[in-house]
């Protein structure tokens, strides 16, 4: 095969390090050895056929699916060239206008483009380039300490590419259902038709033991989250932590409330984080606007109660608790929801601030009826909201 050289230095290398540069600031992992196989990639594929070029590469720099549709849109955007086909390199252009309008570009990718191309500049170490997308490491332990409330908006946008990052495990349950196990813990049972059959493979001699045990499942999660005016800056970066996080969950119903409720379950089920926010909000028309928890539970009530299922179901209110409704009707809602649900949990960012007491009306009627109060005002709380969630289904009401 005919070794393209300009695919391993010049211009197509400094190309394909720059598009890696701008994958990261679009928050997609990419490290130096993805860039270098990317430009291996280049190598063997050649630059004959775009489509493949961009499949080559694809396969090797992607490795999440809600990755996939940012890749190919900022390919398209970087590498325009139409004379591709019949060059032996890509040359870059002044623009990074592409195919699609900017206006119709997903977040990531406009910011990523926006940035200044850095081809014709020298390599940087491996150390710049895991953070030339945002900032040096002391900014990013800084960060994870920042309240969301409080971050300038190139910030704000680099903590809510973190915080899709952070992990949330759902607490589990035994179900009904069991599965075979080797070993088993001290409520497995002998798995006898096993028995037989492993014994029938070895001349009737029991060589293993199998046992039957309960399947893990992970509780069924409702979130309620608040898009009123003083949770507007917190709303977006949790839904975006949220979907990310539970995407493994079983299963999860999300609502926005602010003036009346909202139903963003068909939103989260849409794999890219983006789309996701877009479809939001879409759906939320009274985004920004006041706080009326109880109209919004009794909502739930009468229209979702299946939602709920055989108490299992572990809800999340996310909300600073400054309610303008009627209080009779958040306590009587609240009282509805605890019968029908294992755990309510609050999680309040107004909790960064140290000896915060809940004297609002409807923080007093949250406080005294939520099973725990927990914080998420900032990354190093979304990091430790897991432990805590797990603590709590540990312990008793």
């Amino acid at each position: 095969m005919e070794q393209l050289g300009d695919a391993r230095r010049g211009k197509m290398a400094g190309n394909i390090a720059g598009f890696g540069r701008a994958l990261r600031r679009a928050g997609v992992p990419t490290d130096a050895s993805r860039i270098a196989l990317a430009t291996e990639a280049a190598v063997w594929v050649g630059v004959d056929a775009r489509d493949d070029l961009c499949a080559a590469m694809e396969a090797v720099m992607v490795s999440r699916e809600q990755d996939r549709g940012v890749f190919r849109e900022l390919f398209d955007a970087w590498f325009r060239d139409p004379e591709l086909a019949n060059k032996m390199l890509a040359q870059m252009l002044p623009s990074a206008e592409g195919k699609m309008e900017p206006s119709k570009r997903r977040p990531r990718v406009r910011e990523a483009l926006a940035a200044p191309r850095e081809a014709d500049r020298p390599a940087q170490s491996e150390r710049e380039v895991d953070f030339d997308a945002a900032m040096t490491a002391s900014d990013l332990q800084r960060l994870q300490h920042a309240d969301f409330n409080a971050l300038g908006a190139a910030e704000y946008r680099l903590v809510e590419r973190l915080a899709r990052d952070i992990a949330l495990p759902v607490p589990t349950l035994p179900s009904r259902r069991l599965r075979v196990v080797a070993g088993g813990g001290k409520h497995a049972r002998m798995h006898w038709p096993g028995v037989l059959h492993e014994a029938a493979r070895t001349g009737g001699e029991m060589l293993r033991l199998p046992r039957l045990a309960r399947r893990a499942q992970p509780l069924p999660l409702l979130v309620l989250i608040d898009v009123s005016g003083s949770m507007e800056r917190y709303a977006r970066l949790l839904l975006a932590f949220l979907h990310a996080a539970t995407r493994r969950a079983g299963r999860r119903d999300v609502f926005a409330f602010g003036t009346r409720l909202t139903d963003l379950t068909p939103a989260f089920a849409i794999a890219d984080a983006d789309a996701m926010l877009a479809a939001a909000s879409a759906a939320i028309d009274d985004f920004a606007g006041g706080t009326r928890l109880g109209d919004s539970l009794h909502e739930l009530r009468r229209r979702h109660a299946r939602r709920l299922t055989g108490r299992r179901t572990l809800v999340l209110v996310i909300s600073d608790g400054l309610d303008t409704g009627e209080p009779a009707v958040l306590e009587s809602e609240l009282l509805w929801l605890k019968r029908h649900a294992r755990r309510v949990l609050w999680l309040n960012p107004l909790l960064r601030f140290e000896g915060y007491a809940p004297l609002a009306r409807g923080a007093a009627i949250l406080h005294r009826h939520a099973d725990a109060m927990l914080a998420v005002h900032n990354l190093n709380a979304l990091g430790q909201l897991a432990t805590s969630l797990a603590t709590l289904m540990r312990a008793g009401r």
